[in-house]
């Protein structure tokens, strides 16, 4: 059974909205949705969240067995969970518990598990009292773990604390391994671009299908949990790193931000954001402001960002794509399962991610194969002319590579100067 409540102010509309997206975290998770309460107050009640009548109602339905798990749409506090199991007698899950609950099951690399832990921990810390209420105080004297008067409760309390610690100090051992393989790429001088948007836009879909990745694809909110990068090469003949990240959400919890906050460094170290929205959502205005709220949470400094309009297959109007981008006139409309619009996206990535690159003249001979070879990997060629004994290049390099052709150079054009390529 899911339960929402609309204070005073907040339009019933928002609250159904939103009770649609719990019921996608219920399914998510396995559950199988029997039926929503919603309810109108003035403030939540401080006890029970919802009114007494409300809750006495869910307690009938829950003592006849038509419902084992009742899932609110907001975070509850400790008491409230206490109170509420106390009375329905089954089990009480909020918002914030019903995420953790699926991302421990989508956690599959060891960073991905901390991380989950980590905020599982923190969000059962303060709730800890309901496990152990039925224990008395422990006897003082030798060999009594804690002296006198410690409860079973302040011990388990304690140990939850020294893992969350543990968990905090193993996650920033993970957050210097990110920082050394940065410290590579940046090496290459390679671009950055980070995917984002709200979970199920089609994210990993577009990822897969720009790079060649197997990342999970599924129609489930939260289905790419750990982060994975891999290199994209342009039409431009350049190199950009591709990250595909977490999706956001609505009333994302704290503590979830603040975990995988070494995942997304990902997102704020990025040269350019790719924005992706599902164009067909009835909600895809209140999606792009969730993501835009998210991205202020965890601190992402003003970025580049390219809105990426995505699903423009299963649009029957083109009025709404034109719609969409007269209030995104950079934006780009792509379908990442047919493919459509990926020329336009590519010469987009071109442009906002060009480097600084030096225009040359290079005379190389065609003896020098491996020369020709690399020249055709990194460098842009504007013209190209061969003769008997040599090929002559008019061409755009990174500045990482002069010193790999200085022997080839017949002169740099521009006085030499680094310019940025068109």
């Amino acid at each position: 059974m899911l339960v929402g409540v609309s204070l005073k102010g907040t339009p019933a509309a928002a609250v159904e909205e939103s009770l649609d997206e719990l019921e996608q975290l219920a399914t998510t998770a396995g559950g199988e949705v029997v039926g929503r309460l919603h309810q109108r107050l003035e403030a939540p009640n401080a006890s029970t969240y919802i009114g007494s009548g409300k809750a006495a109602e869910l307690a009938a339905q829950a003592r006849g067995g038509q419902v084992d798990t009742v899932v609110f749409d907001d975070e509850l506090t400790p008491a409230q969970t206490r109170n509420l199991e106390r009375l329905l007698e089954c089990k009480i899950l909020d918002r914030t518990a019903l995420i953790l609950d699926i991302f421990s099951q989508r956690a599959r690399t060891r960073e991905g598990r901390l991380q989950v832990e980590l905020a599982r921990l923190r969000h059962l810390l303060p709730r800890l009292t309901r496990y152990w209420t039925h224990l008395s105080r422990q006897k003082g004297g030798i060999g009594m773990r804690g002296g006198e008067g410690e409860t079973q409760l302040e011990a388990d309390r304690r140990k939850v604390q020294e893992r969350i610690d543990r968990l905090g100090r193993e996650l920033e051992e993970v957050r210097r391994q990110r920082e050394t393989q940065r410290q590579g790429r940046r090496r290459h001088l390679w671009p950055l671009a980070s995917i984002v948007g709200y979970t199920n836009a089609g994210k990993s879909t577009l990822f897969n299908a720009l790079t060649g990745a197997e990342v999970l694809e599924e129609d489930k909110l939260f289905a790419t949990l750990d982060p994975t990068t891999r290199r994209l090469r342009l039409p431009t003949n350049q190199n950009v790193l591709l990250s595909d990240t977490v999706g956001f959400i609505r009333k994302l919890p704290h503590q979830l931000v603040d975990a995988f906050k070494a995942t997304l460094e990902e997102v704020v170290m990025a040269d350019l954001l790719l924005h992706v929205v599902d164009i067909t959502h009835p909600q895809a205005e209140e999606q792009v402001a969730a993501v835009n709220l998210v991205l202020e949470e965890i601190g992402v400094p003003a970025r580049p960002t390219l809105m990426v309009f995505n699903k423009v297959d299963r649009l029957a109007d083109e009025l709404a794509a034109r719609l969409w981008l007269g209030r995104h006139p950079q934006a780009v409309l792509v379908s990442a399962r047919t493919g459509e619009g990926f020329p336009a996206l590519m010469a987009e990535l071109g442009s906002q991610l060009r480097p600084v690159r030096e225009l040359v003249e290079l005379v190389i001979p065609h003896t020098a194969a491996a020369a020709l070879s690399r020249l055709h990997e990194v460098g842009q060629i504007v013209e190209q002319e061969f003769d008997g004994e040599a090929g002559h290049f008019t061409v755009w390099i990174p500045p990482f590579c002069r010193a790999e052709f200085s022997r080839f150079m017949a002169g740099p054009t521009g006085e030499g100067r680094p310019e940025i390529c068109d």
